[in-house]
């Protein structure tokens, strides 16, 4: 027997105590966009994703009162980077029912970086600082919703933004605030077709004022049309809490492939709000009116100059004249990697009475740096 016999009997012999069960390998689910694979032995389709993001501050940005800690060596205030790092882990699925497309989506978010002027300490001018620490600022579970057919129920943000959408490409968007974002939700939406779609949305809301102290949820409903010009859409929103309504309505155009321009326009109506006799005061800003006033208005648009290179801007205002002006570059370095250099200016009317960003000052200007990997 040579030795090539005695491989072949030997590899013939391992494949009978085996079984020769065959290997099982991933395969590709092209049904739902890139990136879907079925889950090995299901029908059922998953994507993995995320991104890996790092924020870079300096002046007044975030949370417009600018980044403060005490020096190490005198204890004086002083001014420093406002800084994080964050990485989104998101996760996607589908199938097919006899009762339509199941669904889910979650995003969960880890953060490491410091906060704004942290800390409990006042120096001679009024600033609250501390030791500006940066430490791993918990988990938050953004998104967690499963939806078959057009019925969603989970953890979401509220369709009064996401229905029409954000107000712009630009980092700080609520340098006037637009509404809250973190609920949960039983909606459904509709979708004929033909442009036209439709949500109804009835929401827990969240926080101290937001979260529905009763039976009786928020609720949010919505209509759009959108066509190859652009669209528009509406959005009217009950805060149960409070007994008050806001609505918002959105125009988007696109201009040519470089240029695309949206303006926003909001009202709500606020006298319970305001009034300082509610149990838990409102100071005028609710989970859905969070503007100053009754109106506000946000206006914006993108200009590509190239596939890699896009400039984008924000202007906003409300009726207790705070105004908002946002502006950035975002470059892809190559594809996933986008570098995003952004300026943010408030100026805060009525202040500090009225103002949202617990800015200094009546006029603030800050910048930001963002690198994003996304995958």
């Amino acid at each position: 027997m040579n030795i090539k016999s005695l491989l072949l009997g030997s590899a013939a012999a391992l494949i009978a105590v085996s079984g020769a069960e065959p290997a099982e390998y991933v395969k590709i689910c092209d049904v739902y966009g890139a990136g879907y694979f079925y889950i090995p032995g299901t029908e059922t389709c998953l994507r993995i994703g995320g991104y890996v993001r790092y924020d870079i501050g300096v002046g007044d940005v975030g949370s417009f009162d600018g980044a403060k800690s005490f020096d190490h060596e005198d204890g004086e205030s002083q001014s420093t980077y406002f800084k994080n790092a964050r990485f989104a882990l998101k996760t996607w699925t589908g199938q097919e029912t006899e009762l339509g497309t199941l669904k889910t989506y979650t995003e969960t978010r880890f953060n490491f970086g410091n906060r704004q002027a942290y800390g409990g300490s006042t120096t001679d001018d009024g600033d609250v600082v501390g030791p500006n620490n940066a430490f791993n600022k918990g988990v938050s579970l953004n998104f967690a919703w499963i939806q078959l057919g057009g019925l969603r129920v989970g953890k979401d943000e509220s369709a009064f933004n996401t229905f029409i959408g954000y107000a712009g490409n630009v980092i700080n968007d609520t340098l006037v605030p637009y509404g809250d974002f973190d609920t949960n939700v039983v909606q459904y939406y509709f979708d004929a077709g033909n442009g036209f779609s439709a949500v109804v949305s009835l929401e827990e809301g969240s926080g101290t004022k937001g979260t529905i102290d009763s039976y009786v949820p928020h609720v949010v409903g919505g209509v759009k049309w959108t066509q190859g010009w652009g669209g528009i859409s509406g959005v009217v929103a009950y805060d149960s809490n409070y007994e008050e309504v806001a609505g918002k309505v959105r125009l988007d155009v696109n201009v040519n492939d470089q240029i695309s321009l949206f303006i926003i326009g909001g009202y709500g109506s606020d006298d319970n709000l305001s009034d300082p006799t509610w149990a838990i005061p409102a100071g005028g800003r609710g989970f859905y009116k969070q503007w100053g006033g009754n109106w506000a208005v946000w206006g914006g648009g993108t200009y590509k100059f190239n596939e890699k290179t896009s400039f984008n801007t924000q202007i906003s205002y409300d009726e207790d004249e705070n105004l908002g002006i946002a502006a950035n570059i975002a470059y892809d370095v190559v594809p996933g990697f986008t570098v995003t250099a952004e300026v943010d200016y408030v100026n805060a009317g009525s202040f500090p009475a009225s103002n949202w960003t617990n800015a200094d000052d009546d006029s603030n200007i800050g910048g930001m740096l963002r690198f994003q990997r996304s995958f």
